[in-house]
């Protein structure tokens, strides 16, 4: 009889039309329960979030510090759970983060209507809401009692989609102090919305992860340190940029030229020509580097692509003769030191690494046996 009620099932799924039907009953069913997934997991971190709020709100006004004992929180957090089974959110150290979290946003006037946290949602507090709990603390431990530092990665963390190793990671950076701070001249020669993102995109200094470089590198084996490290590139540049190659080939003329790296601005459509020099900044970089943008724009752009960006990566220049030289140009460019953050080697790199001196090993070896054969 099984057989039988799961072939009537089969036959009926299969049957024309009503199979169509049925698939697209079932991809509409998950659409709309993983939706429902996710608002409620937004519901359950706001109600959180507020609940943590007002925690901090409470101690504030009812305790404050000069209130509060050395065993105020302890007392407090055991008070809390008594009687309740498996509390992990009240503990001492969620406690004293929650009266850091009302502190350090408490200073807005709007934030809180008279009955609470949720009744009335500026901006500010709607991105508040929409943060993990962890996330916060994590930014509260960084950013210690610089709000604007840390709005500024709540923010980031939304529009990123950030997890909390990589705000971690991006906090370690000095993303805060490095966003837009690269010299460029997009406020004269782009978009106010294009503007916005592309400063975003450049930092100062651009940091890179490397390895496998030694003290004395080349121009090319910088490039190529960048590429074998392609994703934390990608992560230094930020979300909606695509790699598209190294020396990137271009036909123009009858004639390659090669661009030192060709990424895409997804959000902006525009290609971003970079340019990289390991010694100081000279007025002929940007006078190379306008060339190659030349060259994405009439060859490899598209109707729909705008005019593309360029970005000089240098290893030291000066800020006065770059601003000179970039408010007299018609293109939009931005120049920036690099800096280099050695990582350790992958097991893949340390593999190879150790396969190559295998090699060397044993064909030193195989030199110095020959070399006793002859002499002998």
């Amino acid at each position: 009889m099984k057989k039988v009620t799961q072939t009537k099932r089969s036959t009926l799924v299969k049957s024309g039309g009503e199979a169509h039907a049925y698939t697209a009953w079932i991809a509409d069913l998950k659409r709309r329960y993983r939706a429902t997934q996710i608002k409620a997991a937004v519901a359950v971190n706001s109600a959180l979030i507020e609940f943590y709020w007002n925690l901090g709100k409470d101690i504030s006004e009812k305790y404050p510090g000069k209130k509060r004992n050395i065993a105020f929180f302890a007392n407090l957090s055991r008070d809390l759970c008594s009687g309740l089974s498996d509390i992990r959110g009240l503990s001492e150290r969620n406690i004293r983060y929650s009266l850091a979290f009302y502190e350090l946003y408490g200073y807005l006037p709007q934030l809180v209507a008279d009955n609470g946290l949720g009744t009335y949602l500026p901006q500010v507090v709607a991105d508040l809401i929409r943060v993990p709990w962890g996330h916060h603390r994590t930014i509260i431990d960084k950013c210690k009692r610089d709000r604007d530092k840390a709005l500024f990665y709540v923010r980031r963390t939304i529009q990123n989609g950030w997890s909390r190793n990589s705000l971690l990671n991006w906090l370690s950076t000095d993303l805060y102090e490095r966003e837009g701070k690269a010299q460029t001249n997009f406020d004269l020669t782009m978009p106010s919305d294009d503007c916005d993102l592309a400063r975003q995109l450049v930092k100062d200094p651009q940091k890179f992860e490397v390895f496998g470089l030694s003290e004395e590198y080349s121009e090319k084996e910088l490039k190529a340190a960048i590429v074998a490290n392609i994703e934390s590139t990608l992560l230094a540049f930020g979300k909606g940029v695509a790699f598209l190659g190294k020396e990137y080939p271009v036909e123009v003329g009858g004639e390659t030229k090669n661009i030192d790296l060709l990424f895409y601005i997804v959000p902006l459509h525009r290609y971003l020509v970079v340019e990289v020099k390991t010694g100081k900044y000279e007025p002929a970089d940007l006078g190379q580097l306008s060339g190659y943008m030349a060259i994405a724009k009439h060859v490899l752009n598209t109707p729909i692509d705008n005019q593309p960006v360029g970005l000089l990566i240098c290893r030291e220049h000066n800020r006065v003769l770059a601003k000179y030289h970039l408010e007299e140009l018609g293109l939009p460019m931005g120049i920036t030191d690099y800096e280099l953050k050695k990582v350790l080697p992958t097991k893949a790199q340390l593999t190879k690494c150790v396969a190559d001196a295998e090699r060397q090993i044993a064909e030193a070896s195989r030199v110095c046996h020959t070399n006793r054969e002859v002499i002998g």
